[in-house]
């Protein structure tokens, strides 16, 4: 448990910061797939929209991916700048 407790040291602004970017880089990708899904669906109302409304089915499903790899990639992020500052 102490452990824990030192992955949640204080690394000062660079942490609030990278954070921050990464919750923003994630909020617009979280809305892009909403637009992606919105627009898509009103397209299966009309027959000739059906193949451009799968289309951005395919792009929301694809951005979906990309969720988990912001995370991954924030979380490797701050655990280099974490390590780089506990050298000092």
């Amino acid at each position: 448990m102490g452990d824990s407790k030192k992955l949640d040291v204080d690394i000062g602004q660079d942490h609030i910061v990278i954070q921050r970017r990464y919750d923003a880089l994630g909020a617009v990708n979280d809305l892009l797939i909403a637009i992606w899904f919105l627009i898509g669906s009103f397209f299966f109302l009309k027959e000739s929209l059906t193949t451009d409304g799968t289309w951005l089915f395919i792009l929301g499903s694809a951005q979906l991916l990309i969720k988990p790899l912001i995370k991954l990639v924030s979380l490797i992020h701050v655990g280099r700048v974490y390590k780089r500052s506990s050298q000092r």
